[in-house]
């Protein structure tokens, strides 16, 4: 039997919330995304989800508790090896990996190259880790006048191919995109390809576009989506979410240039009748603030979409439950521009959860499919304990 109809997940992409027991291994000591934000920006408040219970999950947040929070609340670690979008995103919806995804801090190997080059038939630019921004306006020029796509790394597991949409045109890029995705598997399996299209007149005078596409590994094992699927559910996924999963399970989905797109495709989903699961990513805190370690961007962009939650809170039907957690963290004071391995929170509202619920540290982030998996009656997923005690059938 259903505890309710609709599930809404809704992702801050690397909203952390302190350094987990083993981030040294990471390099990530003393790590804390929300709580660095909330000390080094003064005045810094988020009202709406402060009324859920967010600054009740931790001294670590560094936002004021209240008496009275509308929402259960809590923190999850990540069990799975790893602190990048694929491996949190996984384990959300159910699969937990013992092994990290391969990275590749020198570049990738010259016979993957090679083999690629010639399944193209093009040269290619870079090789190495680098901000996407920084080497498209290193190699940009070079890449205009010769066509060669621009190759290149970073700390996650990525593959990244950059191509002017004029240059290269977009279905060329999703193509050869494709081919890599194909090649980066078995030794060289790396968690996602990702097309980096931009536009400009030269000189440096370069930007990303919104067509970005991430050519994601299929999961391993059925995911609370596609146990959702299988049970006849529509699953709509906003922003990268489709592309995160391969399209396992989804049904419907839309893409989205910014955080504000994605609340707004979020609610129209919202608006739409069906039951099932809405999914959305908000990319914007990691893609453009915390990469990039910008702490005042960062901050204002919580705060904007704090100042849409209450919409988000409004659409809701009285047999749906809204799940609000994160993927990772991105510390922007810490060093460097990678992800970082901390907490995340956990907020689950709607009128089946009784407010105010203190769950503690859940042990994975799984713990969020199995729960889902419970109130929407699907078969349990592989991984994660459903937190029951949260649950509220009478009221619904």
């Amino acid at each position: 039997m259903n505890v309710i109809n609709r599930a809404i997940l809704l992702v801050l992409d690397s909203v952390g919330i302190g350094a987990l027991p083993d981030a040294a291994d990471f390099g990530d000591t003393g790590t804390n995304t929300l709580g660095h934000i909330a000390q080094r920006i003064p005045g810094f408040r988020l009202p709406h989800l402060e009324a859920l219970g967010l600054g009740n999950i931790s001294p670590e947040v560094y936002l004021p508790p209240v008496d009275q929070p509308t929402a259960a609340f809590g923190r999850l670690r990540e069990r799975s090896l790893g602190k990048d979008t694929t491996t949190g995103h996984w384990e959300i919806a159910g699969q937990v990996i013992a092994e990290p995804f391969r990275t590749f801090p020198d570049g990738f190997p010259p016979d993957l190259m090679q083999t690629f080059e010639d399944r193209i038939g093009r040269g290619t630019l870079g090789n190495k880790p680098a901000s996407g921004t920084v080497i498209i306006e290193e190699l940009g020029d070079e890449h205009v006048a010769t066509g060669k796509p621009i190759i290149y790394t970073s700390a996650d597991s990525v593959f990244q191919i950059a191509a002017h949409e004029e240059v290269i045109p977009l279905d060329e890029l999703y193509r050869i995109c494709e081919i890599a995705r194909e090649l980066c598997s078995g030794p060289y399996a790396v968690g996602r390809v990702i097309a980096r299209p931009f536009i400009g007149t030269g000189n440096g005078n370069y930007s990303r576009t919104a067509a970005r596409r991430d050519f994601s590994l299929m999961p391993p094992q059925p995911t609370i989506f596609s146990l959702a699927a299988q049970a006849g559910m529509r699953v709509k996924a906003v922003g990268k979410m489709n592309d995160i999963y391969a399209g396992d399970g989804i049904s419907d989905y839309v893409k989205t240039k910014n955080n504000m797109e994605g609340v707004d495709r979020t609610l129209d989903y919202l608006a739409e009748p069906e039951g099932g699961i809405i999914l959305t990513n908000l990319v914007d805190f990691d893609m453009l603030y915390g990469h990039r370690r910008d702490v005042e961007g960062y901050a204002n962009c919580l705060r904007e979409f704090d100042a849409r939650l209450p919409e988000i809170l409004a659409a809701l039907r009285p047999d749906d439950v809204l799940i609000i957690t994160a993927d990772h963290g991105n510390d922007p004071t810490h060093t460097g521009s990678d992800h970082t391995r901390e907490h995340v929170p956990l907020l689950v509202y709607g009128d089946a959860v009784p407010a105010g619920v203190d769950f503690g540290t859940r042990e994975t982030f799984a713990d969020i499919a199995a729960t889902m998996a419970s109130m929407l009656g699907l078969p349990a997923t592989a991984f994660g304990t459903p937190i029951l005690p949260i649950l509220n059938p009478s009221r619904v």
